[in-house]
């Protein structure tokens, strides 16, 4: 049924309709457009190189995508941590406290997505939480979902790929950390944890009344202290991106990780769980491996393997559960990476 003149006319702002503009505003704030060409005209007039040569365009590449990500991580670093400064530890204890079931394991994965710790820091809140008394279940599902989704990674998958992939990906992590949550539940795991986690102390912190100047310190110190921490993991994972985009023959890459390889995400999940990063240094190589035809569940499970199975939070893991419940970990998320990776390739044109 064709639209009334009123609401056909509703539908456009300037002349452009409202998805017009809605694409406008994603190209320019989020995968910053503007950046883009002002790059290339510092390579092509001030070095003196062709963007879209080799060289010209690994040099365009890495400093885009540097500046992007660090312009892009510093405002949602601030908004994350001004959100997170509502829900302190010891008040996302309380509320995951008041759940129970699979009705916690749900809570404690939207509570990881707030709560935007990597997969090491998240160790910690590991012990306060089981020795608060919360079921290990629900603090696997939020050790599960806080490195793997949070809302800086929403924006940052959005800039570089679309809304659909990100949207996507948020709900497959969420998944994921509800259900590897209550599989433990189920497996009745308790004994596998170290005797000295229920006995810790549990430090009853701030509880989220703060000022607005106590909040605007806590966002300014913990984007000063996560960029400390990442800046040179966003350098390293833009390097290679660009290596990958510019000097790596496509045919190489296709015939190690092409899409119509059956083992391609084998091969990812297992490269990135050696690896030590988070989202903001692993998302250059995937979109670089993308650009040469991997396909988009190969590169998400590259990405999710890095962030969640990364081998120094498995060691510090390591000394607060036993082997058994620490193998039961790695098998299950492993196994979902696997089965998210292959769905993405099997239908990630949808989202494309």
């Amino acid at each position: 049924m064709a639209l009334q003149p009123e609401l056909h006319a509703s539908l456009h702002v300037g002349g452009k309709t409202i998805s017009e503009v809605f694409k406008w505003l994603n190209d320019q704030l989020l995968r910053m457009q503007w950046l883009s060409d002002l790059v290339a005209w510092l390579v092509r007039d001030g070095f003196g190189l062709d963007p879209a040569g080799r060289l010209g365009g690994s040099v365009h590449f890495f400093i885009y995508d540097v500046i992007k990500i660090f312009i892009l991580l510093g405002v949602l670093i601030f908004t994350v941590s001004w959100v997170q400064s509502y829900f302190p530890p010891e008040r996302t204890r309380r509320i995951l406290g008041q759940r129970k079931g699979f009705g916690a394991n749900i809570m404690a994965a939207l509570l990881g997505t707030i709560t935007p710790f990597c997969s090491c820091s998240s160790i910690p809140l590991f012990i306060g939480f089981t020795s608060a008394g919360l079921p290990i279940g629900v603090t696997f599902s939020f050790l599960i979902s806080s490195p793997l989704v949070d809302l800086a990674s929403v924006i940052l998958l959005a800039s570089v790929f679309n809304w659909s992939i990100a949207l996507a990906y948020v709900f497959v992590g969420l998944v994921l950390a509800v259900i590897g949550g209550s599989l433990i539940s189920r497996m009745k795991m308790e004994g596998h944890v170290e005797a000295f986690v229920f006995n810790s102390p549990v430090l009853a912190s701030e509880d989220g009344n703060l000022t607005r100047r106590q909040r605007f310190d806590f966002a300014r110190d913990q984007v000063a202290e996560i960029f400390g921490k990442v800046w040179l993991y966003v350098l390293i994972g833009v390097g290679i991106g660009a290596a990958i985009h510019n000097w790596v023959p496509e045919a190489f890459i296709s015939a190690l990780l092409g899409q119509d390889k059956w083992w391609s995400v084998l091969v990812a999940t297992i490269v990135g769980i050696p690896m030590y990063a988070d989202i903001f240094g692993t998302l250059p190589i995937a979109e670089a491996l993308v650009g040469k035809g991997v396909g988009i569940g190969t590169a998400l499970a590259f990405m999710m393997a890095v962030t969640a199975l990364s081998l120094p939070s498995m060691i510090m893991l390591k000394r607060v559960v036993k082997l058994p419940l620490l193998l039961l970990f790695v098998g299950i998320v492993a196994a979902g990476i696997i089965m998210i990776g292959y769905f993405f390739n099997a239908f990630g044109a949808m989202f494309l």
